[in-house]
């Protein structure tokens, strides 16, 4: 896979990565932890509906996103990751650090 966007994931005592191709709508989950994995892949193809935030702290509308429709709608649904499947978006973790190093 030729991935456009990457970012570092965790789950439990596992390190991993999502891995998004913006091309072809692709996306894959390199997780050790197969339970985290298949929480993750069936979040990220599955619609969901988010408030979004517009000019202020109050201004939301709910809009209903497709993960894997584009990067941006990708990143707004990973913000949600967590609360939905207990798996920790790893923002700032560098992904070949996660690569090299998959466990704690």
């Amino acid at each position: 896979m030729n991935a456009t966007y990457s970012v570092a994931i965790s789950y439990k005592n596992d390190l991993g990565v999502i891995e998004y191709d913006e091309n072809t709508k692709e996306v894959d989950v390199i997780l050790a932890n197969e339970e985290g994995r298949k929480l993750t892949l069936d979040y990220l193809h599955t619609t969901h509906e988010i408030n979004v935030p517009h000019n202020t702290l109050m201004d939301f509308t709910p809009e209903t996103i497709d993960p894997l429709a584009d990067e941006k709608s990708l990143k707004l649904a990973l913000t949600r990751l967590w609360n939905n499947t207990k798996v920790h978006v790893d923002w700032s973790r560098p992904v070949d650090y996660v690569k090299a190093n998959p466990k704690y």
